[in-house]
């Protein structure tokens, strides 16, 4: 089908110029009334009626948007979406869909989708998804890309490669640039509020305020006026007009952090206000209009809170529209030294020290060491370490005594009987399951814990009894990992860097006296 595109003035060709839209819709009268509304505004617009028609016109042009109706005749409409993300096709897309399908409207979203757009939707409605779509894919591709098959080492403000991070980014990627709410989880110290704000630094609403605001750090009885202002003289203290965070935030993105600490009675007016996106100062009558993205986060269970009575149920499905958990740094595999390093080299700029790397051993233990403070905790221990010494190489003694001897004193209490399960290292090995590991491996393991003390350092007890689990198993490493309960990658990097510390050893008994 031809352009509809109508005469506009130059500004509006200038900012529209080669912003084509396809419209994928099955039904003609909806697709006129689209096209007709986008080329008002300029945009070039190309219909097709099918998902096959569909991609031979991705095939054959290029389009900044693809509005996309999911039900087609001969698919699914999600085939497209699907089709655009594995060929990495630089067009933003926008789902449209009746109330019946709005959660998969919502999964086409984590998947990719740029925005939805639920019927009927008024044109308004239409012209500005339709902006922020195009504004947000072409300034994403006018950026440098990383080459296939690199992974993001650091990320507006994350540091780590594992895949678990790299989920977490593309995760990021996915949602920044809808309007849905966002609801991240997580322990404290995780990066809550570095998520939040990488997701307005991806958004088209990056131009604007990001506002944070800790619902827990406020007292309950100024919360009220914290998010929504207030007038002079509305309570004692109110010496001036106020804009809260909700009205600061206007055209941005409003963080609302341990949002499951806000009183009922206040969860009430935010729920009205996500719905109605509007808000009223305190002391006042007038409801004032505002544009502002909601991004909340806890490091509770949300669900539960709901269970307990201490949440609004329907404040909670308002706000989990696409949550995030972020995982605890105990769980990030291989990112601990990755976030080590990067802070020993930055402190140490910083304070003007000569720290340029850590030794194996000292690697060793701050990969056992469970770090329930997670990534903050882990930036206290580098800064503090690096202001109170000046080396080249962080070495096992210059590490906190928690943390140096945490998993050798667990062991040593286990091997003298202490009760309760010990932790052997930061995977979580529980030592006291190893009893009743024979029966779910199948290898007849006699006590592991069976091992002389007696003129060993904590850290040889600790490498004698795992070596002894892994002879039982006849070397088999997996084996092993199953009876101690932690992944094979760990006992392959504690022997890793027990075969450097020995290396080291045999190296300088074979120099020259």
């Amino acid at each position: 089908m031809k352009s509809h595109a109508k005469d506009t003035t130059p500004s509006q060709e200038e900012a529209t110029e080669q912003a084509s839209v396809l419209v994928v819709e099955d039904t003609l009268s909806l697709a006129m009334v689209y096209m007709e509304r986008l080329a008002t505004e300029g945009y070039k617009c190309v219909h097709v009626e099918t998902a096959a028609q569909a991609l031979q016109a991705l095939e054959e042009n290029e389009f900044k948007l693809i509005l996309l109706d999911l039900q087609l005749p001969d698919t699914n409409g999600m085939s497209i979406l699907e089709h655009v993300t594995a060929q990495k096709i630089k067009s933003a897309v926008v789902i449209i869909t009746a109330n019946g399908t709005i959660n998969v409207a919502v999964e086409a979203m984590r998947l990719g989708a740029f925005d939805f757009l639920m019927k009927p939707f008024s044109k308004e409605r239409l012209l500005t998804v339709t902006h922020n779509a195009i504004e947000s894919i072409t300034a994403k591709h006018e950026e440098t890309d990383l080459s296939e098959g690199d992974a993001y080492t650091k990320y507006l403000g994350f540091i780590g490669s594992s895949w678990t991070m790299q989920n977490i980014y593309t995760t990021i990627e996915n949602v920044a640039n809808s309007q849905a709410t966002v609801f991240i989880t997580g322990e404290s110290g995780t990066g809550k509020e570095l998520c939040a704000e990488a997701i307005h630094m991806r958004s088209p609403r990056r131009s604007k305020a990001f506002v944070p605001l800790n619902c827990g750090a406020i007292p309950k009885d100024l919360v009220e006026s914290e998010v929504f202002g207030h007038l002079k003289g509305a309570f004692t203290g109110a010496l001036a007009d106020r804009l809260g965070a909700a009205g600061q935030a206007d055209g941005g993105t409003l963080f609302l952090d341990e949002v499951c600490e806000m009183e009922l009675s206040l969860q009430t007016k935010l729920l009205r206000f996500l719905q109605t996106n509007t808000i009223q100062r305190v002391g006042s009558s007038k409801l004032e209009n505002v544009d502002v993205r909601v991004i909340c986060a806890t490091n509770r269970d949300p669900a539960e809170e709901v269970r307990a009575g201490r949440f609004r149920e329907d404040l909670y499905y308002r706000l989990f529209v696409v949550p995030i958990p972020l995982p605890p740094l105990r769980a990030r595999q291989g990112d601990v030294i990755e976030i080590a390093n990067t802070f020993l080299l930055a402190y140490a700029k910083e304070e003007n020290k000569s720290f340029v790397g850590i030794a194996p051993e000292a690697e060793q233990q701050l990969l056992a060491y469970d770090w329930p403070g997670n990534v903050r905790e882990l930036q206290n221990v580098i800064r503090n370490l690096v202001v109170l010494n000046n080396a080249e190489i962080v070495t096992l003694d210059l590490l906190p005594e928690h943390i140096r001897f945490a998993t050798s004193i667990d062991m040593a209490m286990h091997l003298e009987g202490a009760t309760g399960p010990s932790a052997l290292d930061g995977d979580g090995v529980k030592l006291s399951q190893v009893q009743s590991a024979p029966q779910e491996t199948g290898v007849p393991v006699s006590d592991p814990m069976s091992v002389s003390l007696e003129g060993k350092s904590l850290e040889q007890i600790e490498r004698e009894a795992i070596e002894k689990v892994i002879a039982q198993c006849e070397g088999s490493i997996p084996k092993a990992a199953k009876i101690l309960d932690v992944s094979s990658s760990t006992i392959y990097r504690k022997r890793e860097a027990w075969e450097k510390v020995t290396g080291q050893a045999s190296e300088q008994n074979k120099a020259p006296a």
